[in-house]
């Protein structure tokens, strides 16, 4: 009999995200467990370990992925890169998610599903890790169980991505789509988001995933900006970052003892 050693927030995410409910999260890149503790314990539905931005490890990986699961908290890894071994490391340790970075084209967007999928991919399969609860699971329930929970989410942060974003968002394995909005800023030139030209992509992105029937997430900068990304169906809306959340609490502080 299955059983994948977790629950609530943490097993049903990916039904969750397919079924286009709101799920508010943050991204973590701070190297240690307690920010994803406390998120947690405030009622977050996922956090996004950042490996590409953040000076996270495979070892502090695994730390956060278990911190998550004790607060019932879905994880999500964005890997250093898109190497089988980077997305090895976060679905052995068992990663509710993947955020794949940079994909620019629907057969990029393939390679990486099969990469990360057993049934119909080429994932190198081991009962050992936690994905597999050391053992515990036989590897038929591993196998079924990896590739059902498991949410696959093209990160779309480029022109190339941009124009590519419906086809990207139709590839089978594909689960959804996430805006990156710093990245398409820079890309198209311009000097902040909120540029016509950057909200223009973020809506394109959006759109193309609606129209394949995929749910999209994006980090929002604040509470304008999350009521204009829930505007245009964006249903995964990061809140910010646990070094935001510090810096913008420590500074109300100061300045209020400054005042």
């Amino acid at each position: 009999m299955s059983n994948s050693g977790a629950s609530s927030r943490d097993s049903q995410f990916r039904e969750r995200l397919l079924g286009h409910d709101l799920l508010t999260g943050a991204l973590v890149k701070t190297p240690t467990v307690h920010a994803t503790e406390i998120l947690g314990d405030l009622g977050f539905d996922f956090v996004i370990v950042d490996a590409e931005h953040a000076p996270i490890d495979r070892t502090t990986i695994d730390h956060m992925i278990l911190a998550a699961r004790a607060w019932r908290l879905a994880s999500v890894v964005r890997p250093a890169s898109n190497s089988s071994e980077h997305l090895l490391t976060a679905l052995d340790c068992g990663a509710r998610g993947l955020l794949l970075p940079h994909v620019a084209t629907p057969q990029q967007a393939s390679a990486l599903v099969a990469a990360c999928r057993y049934r119909g991919g080429h994932r190198g399969i081991s009962n050992s890790p936690r994905a597999a609860r050391y053992g515990g699971a036989s590897i038929q329930d591993h196998i079924d169980d990896s590739d059902r929970l498991t949410a696959i989410i093209a990160l779309i942060e480029g022109i190339e991505g941009v124009n590519n974003a419906e086809a990207v968002a139709a590839v089978n394995g594909v689960d959804a789509l996430f805006i990156g909005q710093g990245d398409l800023t820079l890309a198209l030139g311009e000097r902040s988001p909120d540029a016509i030209s950057v909200r223009k992509a973020v809506e394109t992105i959006a759109q193309a995933a609606i129209r394949q029937s995929k749910p999209v997430g994006a980090l929002a900068r604040d509470g304008n900006d999350a009521q204009w990304l829930r505007s245009i169906g964006v249903t995964m809306l990061a809140l910010g970052t646990d070094q935001g959340f510090l810096r913008s609490a420590a500074k109300s502080m100061l300045s209020g003892l400054k005042a």
